[in-house]
């Protein structure tokens, strides 16, 4: 029977075939789920800012985009995927404080959209969807079995990407 297992803020975790794999609060953070088409092998990766070089206390690589991605796709490899059969789908990055509109923090998760974007773009890994920015939180369900990312946000319609 398969499993749904839980990735929470700054966290990251591989699921085998047939369990999926989920996180909740993707406010400015993004979720980054990566498999390969083949095997079937998938991941979720929840990170909360852009760069690692940004901040003193970094010794969470699943808290940044750019040590965070990396890490993932290294524990999607020894889980036996192929890099080149990788592909992606992204989640999040929304402007949660549009009041603060000038603010560095009300464009935190359009920056981490970005970096997210620029990581899988370096690591040669396609998006092949996306449902980013807005101004509302989601929770998202990634199936790598079969490729779906379910995405859920209050009073909005079910999304499958």
């Amino acid at each position: 029977m398969a499993e749904t297992i839980k990735v929470g803020i700054a966290d990251m975790n591989v699921v085998l075939p047939p369990d999926a794999i989920m996180t909740i609060g993707l406010g400015s953070c993004v979720g980054i789920a990566i498999r390969d088409k083949t095997s079937k092998i998938g991941g979720l990766v929840h990170i909360m800012l852009p760069s690692s070089l940004e901040v003193k206390s970094n010794a969470n690589i699943a808290k940044f985009a750019d040590t965070g991605i990396p890490e993932l796709v290294k524990r999607l490899e020894a889980k036996g995927a192929i890099r080149s059969r990788m592909v992606a789908k992204i989640a999040g990055g929304a402007r949660m404080f549009a009041f603060q509109s000038k603010s560095e923090l009300s464009a935190v998760g359009e920056r981490n959209v970005e970096a997210t974007k620029k990581v899988l773009a370096e690591l040669r890994i396609p998006i092949i969807a996306e449902d980013t920015g807005e101004n509302y939180g989601r929770t998202v369900t990634f199936f790598p079995e079969t490729g779906d990312y379910e995405i859920k946000a209050v009073g909005k319609p079910l999304k499958m990407i």
